[in-house]
Order: C-alpha cells, then structure tokens, then sequence
C-alpha cells in the first residue's frame, strides 16, 4: 500500500478511535481539521445506524459546522448549553506534557473556546506532531484585529519572535479568520514556558488570542505508520 493510503487510513482510524470514545446523551465540541473530520464522519455513523442517542455538536469552525450537517449531528450553541461532555479536536504540534500548538486552519480562538469548555478533551494526531519542545516544527498562529496587525508585529519582535502575516493561498490577500480578523504566524526559536508565553501575547492589545493550548489536554491518540500497518496508541 503507497504511504498516501496508509496515512490516509491511519487518519481515519484515529477518527474511529475518537469516534468510538462518544456515549449516547453527550453534548460534543467538534474540532477543526482532517483528522477530526474522519471523526465527526464515523460519530455521524453511528447517529444512523442507532448506537448513539441524543447527540448535540458545538462546531469550532465552518467546515466543522458544514461536516456536522452532512453528517447528520443535530448542532447547537454555547448559549443553549450549560455544560460539554467532550471535545474532540486536532493540533498541530502535542508536547511531551500535552500542551499544543493548534491553529494551522486559523480556527484556534473557537476551538480554544470549546476545547477548554469540555469535561473532557481528545487531540487526535499523526506521529509527526509529537515534538519535545512547542515550536520546534511549526509557527505560532496569533489572531489579531485588522486595525492592530502593525503595532502587534512589533510587539511580537520585541518578544524574540520573527512574525509574518498569514497570505492566502490560491485567493489574493491575507487568510481572514470566521470572525474577520488576520492570523499571523511566529516563529520563535524557543518556547520555553509556554504557559507564560501564551499569557504575554494574549495580553497585546489588539491580539484576540494564540495558538498556545496549556494544560487543556486530558487524552492524546496517535495515529502511526510502521511498515505496511497502522497502529493507534494513547498517551
């Protein structure tokens, strides 16, 4: 089997595991990305085929919203509910302690919204996103009001970072998140409190809120290739 399709079904078998963790009567926060969308497929699965009751989703993005639908997950809001069992979700680097970099879709502001809401929290990833220290592999997303990305450039400088406003791809102009603000991305050579850092660039005027998710994290699965065989571990 070409490694494209293992990963594929690696992917898709971390989904499952997620999937399978949902029990009937549960209010659920959706993630955002391709591993969390086989996820939101096999929990629409199992609406149809009768093994789960009463589901209600809060979607963290658009795309979490327009799978949902598709897949059959009634949906609700954060101002019907008062209280979410689980979250599932994404990210885009996990370190040794489970905190996250998350926000390479630019929907970490919600999803730091729900994720942080649930009794209980899932990150579902690849083996690529394990590293020893955060930063080591990918950028630092900040969310920012429009009139501010200058004077917030700036600070993130001062802070050691090298940052960069976030461009679109195939669309001319910068990447505009749900809510209407710009992203950009730092990278720093070190992160080495996160939980620190995470409170500093919140605390910039105009930044709405980081990728940093510290001591969020209540389970981790992790999708591997080795050879020709996918296995899925927990930690």
């Amino acid at each position: 089997m070409a490694d494209t399709d293992l990963s594929k079904v690696m992917k898709q078998e971390v989904g499952k595991e997620a999937a399978n963790r949902v029990q009937s009567n549960s209010i659920l926060g959706l993630g955002t990305g391709s591993t969390t969308a086989y996820a939101i497929q096999y929990i629409g699965e199992r609406l149809q085929r009768g093994e789960l009751q009463n589901i209600q989703g809060i979607p963290t993005s658009f795309q979490a919203e327009v799978l949902s639908k598709q897949y059959g997950i009634p949906l609700t809001t954060l101002d019907a509910i008062d209280h979410m069992d689980l979250a599932i979700d994404g990210a885009d680097e996990v370190d040794p302690n489970k905190n996250l970099i998350k926000g390479g879709g630019a929907a970490h502001t919600r999803e730091k919204v729900v994720d942080t809401l649930a009794d209980q929290f899932i990150v579902v990833v690849d083996s690529g996103k394990l590293v020893d220290k955060l930063g080591s592999t990918f950028l630092l997303p900040v969310e920012v009001i429009p009139m501010a990305v200058t004077p917030v450039l700036r600070k993130l400088e001062k802070f050691g970072g090298k940052p960069e406003l976030r461009m679109g791809v195939k669309k001319a102009g910068p990447v505009v998140t749900d809510q209407g603000n710009l992203v950009i991305d730092v990278k720093f050579d070190e992160i080495a409190n996160p939980r620190e850092l995470e409170k500093e660039i919140n605390n910039i005027p105009g930044v709405l809120e980081n990728g940093l998710f510290v001591g969020v994290t209540d389970v981790v699965l992790v999708g591997e290739v080795k050879g020709d065989q996918t296995n899925i571990r927990e930690f």
